[in-house]
């Protein structure tokens, strides 16, 4: 991997903050992402990739996870299972935009998304529910019924 590092022989002083956005930069590379350019002391107008952020709780009954999908259409979400991998897939439409209408910062992503999460051994995939509202995705995946262990009494002659 080559990269140019600017070199700032006035520059003296220690920035952390520097430091963490060049680490941001190497590791975006390194897993095939857009940086998020900066210059200098100037904001970036470049648009970073984007995936629903999730929650994941279990109880004794089942596994719960809730996206936020903030608008997305109820039709542009699909939900699968195949192999033991539940995904969630979908995208977000960027709006129209309108004669005369000057945009000054665009910071939300927009296009299509994918998550995917393996199943844990005791989630019976067969009953996965959802149900959309208000831009939040709620996924319930019951757990399975498991074999109760029986007991056998053993009798010594």
């Amino acid at each position: 991997m080559s990269m140019l590092t600017r070199w700032e022989p006035f520059k003296t002083r220690w920035d952390p903050f520097r430091e963490l956005e060049e680490m941001e930069k190497r590791l975006s590379t390194l897993f095939g992402r857009m940086p998020m350019r900066t210059d200098g002391e100037k904001e970036s107008m470049t648009v970073a990739e984007w995936v629903p952020l999730v929650d994941i709780s279990e109880d004794g009954k089942e596994y719960t996870i809730k996206a936020e999908l903030p608008e997305v259409k109820k039709e542009d979400v699909k939900l699968t299972i195949q192999d033991d991998v539940l995904t969630i897939s979908g995208e977000r439409k960027s709006e129209k935009e309108e004669k005369g209408k000057k945009y000054h910062r665009v910071e939300r992503a927009y296009g299509s998304f994918v998550r995917s999460f393996t199943l844990p051994e005791d989630a019976d995939g067969s009953k996965v529910s959802a149900e959309y509202k208000d831009g939040v995705l709620l996924v319930h995946l019951p757990k399975a019924e498991k074999a109760k262990p029986k007991a056998v009494e053993v009798k010594v002659a």
